[in-house]
């Protein structure tokens, strides 16, 4: 966007009462932002509200504070020597992948290296969305799935949030190296880029920005206002060739990525998990509704027809390969081994902390073993981060 363009944009996507879609209609008419603003009442009036075409001609209160701070923080350098750009609808920078969804925005905000964000943003990336709050496995599953895939070549998509897509971020930049210049992953926000939410993925955001990307549609200042995290989903969606969710509760939103996903035309993955936790049930349901399930990165490469890295971990099997299964760092256990954690389970249910204190196992360790109990049919998962002896008869 050239920076005398700067102020009409603004203006328009910034509008009371007058959404993008409204806005789109007059650029159809108008053609730019400041012919918009020449119509008289009248023409606008055809196009939309009369409420609408008196705050498109109203002098809009704020705005030119507004403005400066748009214009000051273009101007400045972000972390890591990161830099700030807005691309508008119809810029040759603006996403295409963004172009094809229903609701497209106005302008981006963009942050991260010159070399990512002024070319546009290619829409073959990999979603991988869910749980804020998953296991202990789903975490490890999100990182490892998104370094396999990156390292084959697909930028990981994500929403930047606690649990599953930290995870994601994480194991993107993981496959990333400082020379090769290739954009690891895009961290779409629901807030303005002059701030960082949550709070603590500070340290991870300044890392994509200097690897990849972190994108969002919202002005500078917006806080984190819970509408606009499912509206930014669509984005998540849109910018990704398909969508991967590891863990998900039957209300996530990670859900609502899946539907933006499918709206669109794209894939849908899931991970399948225990009937036992409440974080798996989410991806049953879309595997229910016919979402590919996936054990494996190369599920994912395989469906949407693409090489895997040949020294991708994960893409023949997350547990095959060395360092991938990271609760693996003893030997895998055996019945005896089992039995005597059953024992220190007894009959009531209890916590993992609550299990490494009677153990004295080292917590990835202890994972290790109850994942062999679960996938055994002797120990189930409770709400709460509990784990229940079964018995078989």
């Amino acid at each position: 966007m050239e920076r005398e363009d700067l102020a009409g944009w603004l203006r328009l996507a910034l509008a009371p009462g007058v959404g993008a879609g409204t806005a789109r209609r007059l650029l159809t008419a108008f053609g730019w932002p400041d012919a918009v603003f020449a119509q008289p009442a009248a023409a606008l009036e055809a196009l939309c509200s009369p409420a609408q075409a008196r705050a498109l001609l109203d002098e809009q209160e704020g705005f030119a504070a507004m403005l400066d701070r748009t214009r000051e923080w273009l101007d400045a350098t972000g972390p890591e020597g990161a830099v700030h750009r807005i691309v508008a609808l119809g810029d040759a920078a603006y996403p295409p992948g963004l172009l094809e969804i229903a609701d497209p925005p106005l302008i981006l905000y963009l942050l991260g290296p010159a070399g990512l964000v002024d070319a546009p943003l290619p829409g073959d990336g990999l979603a991988i969305v869910g749980s804020r709050n998953p296991t202990p496995q789903g975490a490890v599953d999100a990182r490892l799935f998104a370094r396999a895939l990156a390292e084959a070549g697909l930028p990981i998509v994500s929403g930047l949030a606690l649990g599953v897509d930290g995870a994601a971020h994480e194991g993107a930049l993981e496959a990333a190296t400082a020379a090769d210049g290739r954009l690891s992953t895009i961290a779409v926000v629901g807030t303005g880029l002059d701030r960082v939410y949550p709070a603590r993925h500070r340290s991870l955001a300044h890392r994509i920005a200097a690897r990849g990307v972190i994108l969002s549609e919202q002005p500078l200042g917006t806080p984190p206002l819970t509408a606009n995290f499912p509206r930014r989903n669509r984005l998540i969606s849109g910018l990704s060739q398909g969508t991967l969710v590891v863990e998900a509760a039957l209300a996530s939103g990670s859900l609502i990525t899946a539907r933006c996903a499918v709206e669109q035309g794209k894939e849908v993955f899931a991970i399948p998990g225990s009937i036992h936790s409440p974080q798996s049930r989410g991806c049953h349901a879309l595997i229910r509704q016919g979402a590919k399930l996936v054990e494996t990165a190369a599920d994912v490469l395989e469906e949407l027809r693409r090489p895997a890295a040949a020294s991708a971990p994960g893409t023949a099997s997350l547990f095959e390969n060395e360092g991938e299964r990271e609760v693996e760092d003893a030997a895998t256990p055996g019945p005896a081994d089992g039995d005597v954690l059953l024992k220190h389970l007894g009959h009531a249910p209890a916590t993992l902390d609550t299990l490494c204190a009677r153990t004295g196992l080292p917590t990835p360790v202890l994972q290790a073993r109850l994942l062999e109990l679960e996938l055994d049919g002797r120990v189930g998962r409770l709400p709460g981060g509990l784990f229940q002896r079964i018995e078989l008869g």
